[in-house]
Formats: C-alpha cells, structure tokens, sequence
C-alpha cells in the first residue's frame, strides 16, 4: 500500500482547536487508501490525539538534523503533507531531495499571512497591508509546493487576484461534516432549556484573547444591565493567567477554561457571543454553534467565507450598538431564535456537509500524480524557489546541525 506522511507542527488537538479538528479529517481522509504515517517534532501533550488508535504510525523527528533524511528516504511516501507553512520551510527541502517523486501537499490551516496582517492593522489602527515579509514566506511555500489546501473562498481570492498564485496549485477544502438529519434539532436542549451567552476559543490564538477583551470591556457590560440575571460563560483550551483575571462572578462574566466537549457545552447556551476583530480563514467555533442549534452574532471577519447568499444563523454586524441590540433580540426572542437556528442548521448542511470535496481531493492527487512531470514544469516560479530554498535553508539548517553536535 502506498505511503502518507504527515508532517505535524504540532500534535493534533482536536479538543483545543478546529486546526486540530481539521488535521484529524485529513488523516482520516488518507486512511482510506493508503498507509498514513504522522511525524512531529513537537513534544506530545496531555491532550494530544493517540495517532496508534486510527491506525496511524507515529514518529518524533528533529528540527534541523540529518535524521529526518534516513528516516523520509527509508519510508519512501508517495505523498508528504506539511501542516503549515513554517513546517514545509524546515522540511520541505529534505523530502525533494529525497524522496522527490512524492506529492508534496501544504495544508495552510488559515493564512497566517492574512491573520498577522489584520492583527497589525488592529492593533496600530491602520490600513491593512497584506504585503508583509509573512505573505513573502507563506506564499514561496504555496509555490513551493505541488498543491495548497485552503479552507476559505476569500483566501483562495485573495492569493490568485492579489498574488497571481496560479488556481490550479490551490484546492478549496471546508471543514468537512456528516450532514444532519431531519431529527438532529429534536435532539437538542430547545429555546426554554438553555439560558446564558457563550464564547469559545483557543488562547494560544490571539484574536480569541482580543475577543474576550472586547467582550469584557464594551459588550458585555451594556447587555448586563438589560439582562440582570444573563451570564457570559467563556471557554477555552490554554487560558493564561491575564485571562483568568476577567473571571468576574459578580459581573456575570465567569472563565470556564477548557471544554472538553465543545459541542455539547454550546448546545446548553442560548446565544454565542463572536465579535472576532482579526482572523482568517473559517471559524471551528462557529460551524460549532450551528451543529450546536445555537444561533450566534459575529462580526464581519468572524463570519468570513462562512456565509450564504448573505444568510447567518443570527447576525453579523461591526457596530457595537447593533451588536447589544441583536444579541439582546436573539436571547428573548424565541420565534427569531427558532428561525436563526434552522438557518445555522441549513448552513452547516450546505457548507461543512458537502463530502464530495473530499471525494475530489483524492482524485485530484491522483490526477497530479499520473503527470507530475508536466504539472511541476508548468510551475517554473515554484521550481526557482525550490532552488534557491535549496541554498539557503539546506545550509543555514546543516550549519545548526553542526552547532549543535558541537555543543554535545
């Protein structure tokens, strides 16, 4: 059978992250026509997904060491999937040097390019500007690449218009869900069994954080005062110590840390609270709260390439005053809330639960690869760029390999 190779930045999660979440999918995905190996140079967690129970054989690598060269030339996979861009700079140049008749794929999880960018431009007040030394890494490494895995429409826009990718190197892939049956909302907590606002969210990822800050400081406070009794409960994986000091009962504004199972804690809330000012590509917490029946309000970038002809299973606004108003609307209004669920529910069907991406994807592979010659001649910029990867990344890392056997 033939080989897979995942290349992890990190250990999947997928109880922490919808990064997580969508790295499980992929090896799923694999598992069903070839032999899947997941490599990483990360250090395992607590929380880590066991690999083992799927099937899926594990390896730890190293950064910057000859190693990973016996090891990707003894395995020989037909394909290598680097998870992010930094992961395809530390190993991308090894596997064409050795195993170079193997399929590299790059799943970019978001455009970190596109988030870091927003996030500059918030934080100074400023005009976005996409064209930033991250752009300049993340897209050599698209180019480098035989094939790119995006997960927003915007994005792919975005990289082709502005940035002359060609399409042909870009695979549009959404989060991909088992579509809901008819039944699936009588399974649910209805409108009178839930009570309290929700917000969910990694803290390592920083527009969650900002998030909450806005919560606190200009929301939450203004739809307190309306609904005296109303809670807003935050959940998150790794919340640091600067969060946990908004935890303020009296407030009503109470840090839960972790939830173990996301969907089921949002299915007891009545309103998911999303005013997300940065980001990227499609949100885990709000495909989340549609499976969840639970209709929420976001803003413009926290609904990005997840909408439908404009349809929202609740509302999207960038004003903070329509934000109070809308979510007040949501928690009272059960005839609004019924029909803002049923919307979430259409959306999840017609987005997330459309497989035949899937299906396409693996059929594209193979496409690729009955004529990889011609297709990587048809890449001439990637190729330059794998060239001068070649001179650049193979001796800075040979360099770091030898100062680091020098030290032991």
């Amino acid at each position: 059978m033939l080989k897979v190779l995942f290349i992890g930045l990190v250990w999947p999660e997928p109880t922490s992250s919808a990064a997580g979440w969508r790295m499980l999918h992929l090896v799923r995905l694999f598992s069903r026509d070839y032999e899947v190996h997941f490599a990483s140079a990360a250090g395992k967690g607590e929380h880590s997904y066991d690999m083992t129970s799927l099937g899926i054989a594990e390896h730890m690598i190293q950064l910057n060491d000859s190693s990973f060269d016996s090891f990707v030339r003894e395995l020989a996979p037909s394909i290598v999937v680097f998870d992010r861009f930094m992961v395809e700079e530390q190993y991308g140049w090894r596997v064409a040097e050795h195993c170079p008749d193997a399929l590299r794929i790059l799943d970019t999880e978001d455009l970190h390019f596109v988030r870091l960018a927003r996030q500059e431009a918030f934080k100074k007040a400023m005009p976005i500007d996409y064209r930033t030394d991250t752009a300049k890494r993340e897209i050599a490494a698209i180019l480098r690449s035989d094939l790119s895995l995006i997960i927003s429409k915007e994005e792919i826009t975005l990289l082709t218009q502005d940035f002359a990718v060609p399409m042909e190197r870009l695979f549009y892939l959404p989060f991909q869900e088992e579509k809901l049956a008819d039944i699936h909302s009588s399974t649910l907590p209805v409108f009178g069994q839930r009570k309290d606002f929700v917000f969910i969210g990694n803290f390592i990822h920083e527009p969650n954080w900002r998030t909450v800050e806005r919560l606190k400081r200009e929301i939450w406070p203004q739809i307190r005062k309306q609904e005296r009794e109303a809670e807003l409960h935050i959940f998150g994986a790794y919340a640091s110590e600067k969060v946990f000091q908004l935890h303020k009962p009296k407030e009503g504004f109470l840090i839960k840390g972790r939830a173990e199972d996301a969907r089921n804690s949002l299915a007891n809330y009545r309103v998911l609270l999303a005013p997300i000012p940065f980001g990227a590509g499609a949100k885990g917490k709000l495909v989340d709260a549609m499976y969840s029946g639970t209709p929420s309000v976001s803003s413009s970038i926290g609904a990005e390439s997840m909408q439908q002809n404009e349809k929202w299973g609740g509302f999207v606004t960038d004003d903070t005053v329509a934000f109070v108003a809308y979510s007040l609307r949501l928690y009272r209004e059960k005839l609004l809330w019924e029909e803002k669920q049923k919307v979430g529910f259409d959306l999840f069907n017609s987005l997330y639960a459309d497989n035949s991406y899937s299906d396409r994807l693996l059929k594209t592979i193979l496409e690729i690869q009955e004529d990889m010659v011609s297709f990587r001649e048809r890449n001439f910029i990637g190729a330059i760029l794998m060239y001068q990867s070649f001179q650049s990344t193979k001796y800075m890392s040979l360099w770091i390999e030898t100062k680091n056997k020098d030290k032991n």
